[in-house]
């Protein structure tokens, strides 16, 4: 039954990293953070956060090696930045979608699973907890480097987007002043416990599979 426990721990392992990919090409192109201005950065800082630490903490723990986490982080990268081929072919610009920047906060989860000697709770608590602080940190200078959205966004509408999402100014302040801070803050609370769930997964895989 090893072939069957490692083939379902590799298929979630897929599963994860497509979803992801799946969820910035559908969340993450110029107009999603033009459309509703900062709120989207933090709700996007969100879904980023926990997508990348439930599959993360779970090919760690399964893998048992530090550096794993940087490799699935990896992976979701490259898998994205072909997606966004698609999107190319269709006329639109190379970077119209952002590439959200996943590796140097899976580096700490790794980081800390190896400064703790493979500790599986300190790796839920204390690496879920910087992964949903410094994601939103990296993914705003990533947004600071490329081309003015707002400019983009109307050269290149979404064809998938309704009538009523057309863009529209970004009102930067009008709900709080630092999205940055709100996405670190949100985004380390649930981080922990979605940590937490992609470690149980690993568990309960090993239970199924037994």
């Amino acid at each position: 039954m090893v072939w069957l426990r490692r083939t379902t721990h590799y298929l979630f392992i897929v599963v994860v990293a497509v979803n992801s990919t799946l969820l910035t090409i559908n969340a993450g192109d110029y107009i999603f953070y033009t459309d509703w201005a900062w709120t989207s950065f933090v709700v996007f800082s969100i879904s980023q956060s926990t997508m990348l630490v439930v599959g993360a903490i779970y090919y760690m723990l399964f893998a048992g090696v530090p550096g794993t986490a940087t490799y699935y982080a990896t992976i979701m990268t490259i898998y994205t930045w072909v997606a966004k081929g698609a999107w190319f072919a269709l006329g639109y610009p190379y970077d119209f979608i952002v590439t959200p920047v996943w590796i140097p906060s899976a580096m700490l989860l790794d980081l800390t699973y190896w400064a703790t000697r493979r500790n599986k709770h300190a790796a839920i608590i204390i690496g879920g907890t910087l992964v949903g602080l410094s994601l939103p940190i990296f993914n705003m200078i990533n947004l600071l480097l490329v081309r003015d959205p707002l400019e983009v966004a109307f050269k290149y509408p979404r064809p998938t987007l309704p009538p009523y999402m057309t863009p529209i100014e970004p009102q930067v302040g009008k709900f709080y002043n630092s999205p940055v801070a709100l996405g670190s803050g949100a985004g380390a609370v649930l981080s922990v416990p979605i940590a937490a769930l992609g470690a149980k997964l690993n568990t309960w895989t090993y239970r199924w599979m037994a």
